[in-house]
């Protein structure tokens, strides 16, 4: 099976720089699974999980928005936050939701900081819960 190489890369670090035989990131819209000679694509990430699929085995990220570019078999993940699933700290997001639920949204702008803060928390529980 061919390959592709995967980088996730965030302001502080590359967390992952490997080839893999898939990658299914999550995009604003839903996920989407990219093999070997997938066409070229720019896309927006929102917050969630990414698989890497390698020799039979699935690391799990969690990814916090971002972009993801694919091109000749290379796909690159430029995100603020990625964390292997393992280093969710359920109780922190479970914490991050209940204070983002609080929030007063008066206005638009603190509406969609209070939508964005609930999503992150949300993805980062599903996740540690699927563990």
């Amino acid at each position: 099976m061919a390959q592709i190489h995967v980088s996730i890369v965030t302001p502080e670090e590359t967390t992952f720089d490997q080839e893999a035989d898939s990658v299914v990131v999550p995009m604003l819209d839903g996920e989407r699974g990219i093999y070997a000679d997938h066409a070229p694509m720019i896309g927006r990430l929102g917050p969630g999980e990414l698989r890497v699929n390698a020799k039979g085995s699935t690391q799990r990220f969690y990814v916090e928005g971002g972009f993801v570019q694919v091109a000749e078999n290379s796909v690159s993940v430029l995100t603020g936050v990625s964390m292997p699933a393992a280093e969710i700290d359920v109780a922190k997001a479970k914490a991050d939701l209940e204070s983002a639920q609080a929030q007063e949204a008066s206005n638009l702008e603190l509406m969609e900081i209070k939508q964005k803060a609930i999503a992150q928390a949300s993805a980062q529980i599903r996740m540690a819960e699927k563990a």
